[in-house]
């Protein structure tokens, strides 16, 4: 018989899983991939890169699994789920200092200075992306090992709460 605080666990790590996956792409190839343009339409590309993203289905994985993890943290400080809540709470601790503070604090700031230059001034544009990319990609890559080790502490309290890992 599941519990509901295993229900949640499980929908927290397909979410964080998720998530991490996304910032992986990131980190792993899709910034490499925009280094292969010039500077300009590397700017260009990650602009339109940002203007879909805020949309349903990244920002409704990236909250609701905030939201997931938000509920988890209150449910692990009551003892659920019994036998692997510090698990859950470093997993849930993970996920929104490393996933949600670092999107609000580093990498949406950067984009919204990247939107800021005008589209047609190609100098700005290409002096916009390499302020914007070492900083941009660094902070990515936080965010892809903090979602992964949130995903991970998630998994490790699903089995703890079943008896393993005590």
């Amino acid at each position: 018989m599941h519990t509901f605080a295993d229900i949640l666990l499980i929908a927290a790590i397909v979410g964080t899983g998720m998530v991490a996956g996304v910032f992986f792409a990131f980190s792993g190839f899709v910034v490499q991939g925009f280094d292969r343009l010039s500077p300009a339409h590397a700017a260009r590309a990650m602009r339109e890169v940002n203007v879909t993203a805020v949309r349903a289905p990244l920002m409704l994985a990236i909250f609701a699994t905030a939201l997931l993890v938000a509920i988890l943290f209150v449910f692990a400080f009551l003892g659920e789920p019994e036998g692997g809540t510090q698990w859950a709470i470093i997993g849930a601790a993970l996920y929104l200092v490393c996933v949600i503070a670092v999107t609000g604090g580093a990498n949406m700031p950067r984009n919204n200075r990247l939107a800021a230059v005008a589209e047609t001034d190609d100098a700005a544009l290409a002096a916009a992306w390499l302020e914007f990319r070492p900083g941009w990609a660094a902070w990515n890559h936080v965010r892809t090992l903090g979602s992964t080790a949130a995903c991970l502490c998630l998994v490790a309290a699903l089995i703890a709460s079943h008896g393993g890992l005590r």
